[in-house]
């Protein structure tokens, strides 16, 4: 295939696939897409989890990313995506389930009647090392991680295993429809958004994803006591965080302003980049009350 590298895949659907066809039937099993080509991962996180969202007269604060994975992180995905992975289609959730002990396992017939972890969202996880940290830290809690990135994924996916992480479940799609049809009222103890795109553009202000709108559909998914955690290395967004966050009258500031950076959070990637450009970051931490 063209672009492949040493030591990676490209995640891209298969280019023999969209060739003219040949008088040999496909496999029954054949998996493809509208447009007759195979996916890289039949059994993986989908291109579109949620077909009727790309056509919602809506702004998006995302773009799909798909990109090279390595071996390791397809090697992940292909074992254990159906265990672990979840495709953001709009189909109600249950988290109890969910977060089963052993999900996709036989231990889950060992845990009969456990009761279910809260669970904490984590919205754009990068390659996933700061939500490994923190799942390992914390494995009393259960963290439902969403993104769009296919890397990331699949490395999310490899560091939970590595580690023996059994309260980690990684979301493919768009957050909006997972908190606006998937998840129930007050079922969530958490967000964490960290480092999200800031659009600095003027122009583009508008897909960021802190926005009214946007809080106030997710603090309708939060339990009392939910703890909502911001963080930026954006002025100009970390102050329309602040006031966003600060109107929403759901919401409790838990400091004057920002907070301290809390011990819990690990360093990410994309927050030890804004430190060497002489960015200062900003946490914010907020109570659904």
């Amino acid at each position: 295939m063209g672009g492949k590298a040493w030591g990676r895949v490209t995640v891209d659907l298969d280019p023999m696939a969209s060739s003219p066809a040949t008088d040999r039937p496909a496999p029954a099993d054949d998996v493809r897409d509208d447009a007759g080509r195979r996916p890289m991962f039949p059994d993986g996180p989908a291109a579109r989890p949620h077909p009727g969202a790309h056509h919602e007269r809506r702004i998006r604060t995302f773009h799909p990313r798909r990109g090279r994975v390595t071996d390791a992180q397809a090697d992940a995905i292909n074992r254990l995506w159906r265990r672990w992975g979840l495709d953001i289609d709009g189909t109600p959730l249950d988290l109890a389930a969910l977060f089963a002990p052993g999900r996709g396992g036989d231990a889950a017939q060992d845990s009969p009647g456990t009761p279910p972890p809260p669970v904490v969202l984590e919205i754009g996880f990068g390659m996933g090392d700061a939500t490994a940290a923190m799942a390992a830290a914390d494995p009393a809690t259960g963290i439902l991680a969403v993104d769009v990135h296919t890397p990331g994924q699949g490395n999310l996916l490899h560091l939970a295993e590595d580690a023996g992480l059994e309260n980690v479940r990684v979301g493919n799609g768009d957050a909006v429809v997972l908190l606006r049809d998937m998840l129930a009222p007050a079922s969530l103890a958490g967000l964490r958004v960290y480092f999200p795109d800031p659009w600095p553009k003027a122009r583009h202000h508008k897909r960021r994803l802190i926005q009214p709108e946007f809080v106030r559909l997710a603090v309708s998914r939060l339990a009392p006591g939910a703890v909502v955690h911001c963080a930026t290395d954006w002025e100009p967004y970390a102050e329309q965080m602040l006031e966003v966050l600060s109107a929403e009258p759901a919401l409790r500031n838990e400091h004057d302003g920002y907070a301290p950076r809390p011990a819990f959070r690990p360093m990410t990637k994309f927050e030890r980049q804004g430190l060497a450009k002489g960015h200062v970051v900003h946490d914010l931490l907020f109570t659904r009350v």
